[in-house]
């Protein structure tokens, strides 16, 4: 019976998180900030091609998942 309310606990969470992602993605029009093009992202335009490298967008990602990880692991205690 433990196992199942822990897999419950884990379904809940990940669907507030998916509800999460799905309600910035529905919103990201009005949002002050385009995720993939902030400032500090890498852009190479060359003659034949062209290279895109999200740096700051992968770091402010991995911020912003530490702090929700940090907060699922709090609550988990």
């Amino acid at each position: 019976m433990d196992a199942l309310r822990e897999t419950g606990k884990l379904l809940l969470v990940l669907g507030i998180v998916l509800a999460g992602v799905g309600a910035l993605l529905l919103f990201s029009g009005r949002l002050p900030f385009r995720l993939g093009r902030l400032p500090g992202d890498i852009v190479y335009r060359g003659r034949s091609g062209s290279l895109y490298f999200p740096v700051m967008t992968c770091v402010l990602l991995s911020v912003v998942l530490s702090l929700l990880l940090w907060v699922v692991n709090h609550f988990r205690r």
